[in-house]
């Protein structure tokens, strides 16, 4: 597994250090509710305490951090209620994104989506199918050309990952993953709107509720 928590190669800024934080969290490095230690995080990182602190107030802000008084800064633990509420904005910003790339050029988005897919269907590993599922939404909010839109779906992803890490086994069951993906990725290529909307909130719904399922079961 990749190691996210390491020396900076470059220019430290407090931007790279929260994409830095923000990738370790994604991925499991830093776990749902882990204490993050500061003096062992800059020496990870290789940076002073300043930067850090500021690069940790940004995630503080997106909520994937949050600051407990008098105990410290701990990975958020999100519960079912804030994962409904997750999947609601992140629906919302991929809806928006899908609208503004239609106005456009769609065929060649639809095509470099495609070859995702394709990707997708070489995947040996359930872990490396969850990545290319990943990649595939943030190519297609990428491709909208909205800065404001990609960011925002920065975070929405970095939660995403969280919940599949938490429930990978679950999550990775899903026998038809590809097909919806290409199923969606054509209906971007063929312009085809209301197709391509109502394909984008039937696989959030379906996400949604294999992963909120599956941690109900497992709370039970």
């Amino acid at each position: 597994m990749t190691n996210h928590i390491g020396p900076l190669v470059q220019e430290t800024t407090p931007s790279i250090i929260a994409d830095k934080l923000r990738a370790a969290i994604g991925h499991g490095e830093l776990e749902p509710g882990a204490q993050l230690g500061e003096a062992e995080l800059a020496r990870q990182l290789g940076v002073s305490r300043g930067p850090l602190r500021e690069g940790m107030q940004r995630l503080t802000q997106e909520g994937l951090l949050v600051a407990i008084r008098n105990r410290g800064i701990f990975v958020t633990d999100m519960t079912p209620d804030d994962v409904r509420d997750m999947y609601l904005a992140r629906e919302a910003v991929e809806r928006a994104a899908a609208r503004k790339i239609l106005d456009g050029a769609y065929v060649k988005v639809g095509d470099e989506l495609l070859l995702i897919v394709d990707q997708m269907g070489r995947a040996i590993t359930a872990a490396e199918a969850s990545e290319l599922d990943i990649a595939f939404h943030e190519r297609l909010v990428e491709l909208s050309g909205s800065p404001r839109l990609t960011r925002m779906h920065q975070t929405f992803i970095t939660e995403t990952r969280m919940c599949i890490h938490a429930l990978a086994e679950s999550y990775a069951k899903s026998d038809y993953r590809e097909q919806e993906h290409r199923i969606l990725a054509s209906a971007i290529r063929s312009g085809d709107r209301d197709r391509t909307d109502e394909l984008l909130v039937a696989h959030m719904d379906d996400a949604l509720a294999r992963l909120i399922d599956q941690d109900e079961t497992d709370g039970a």
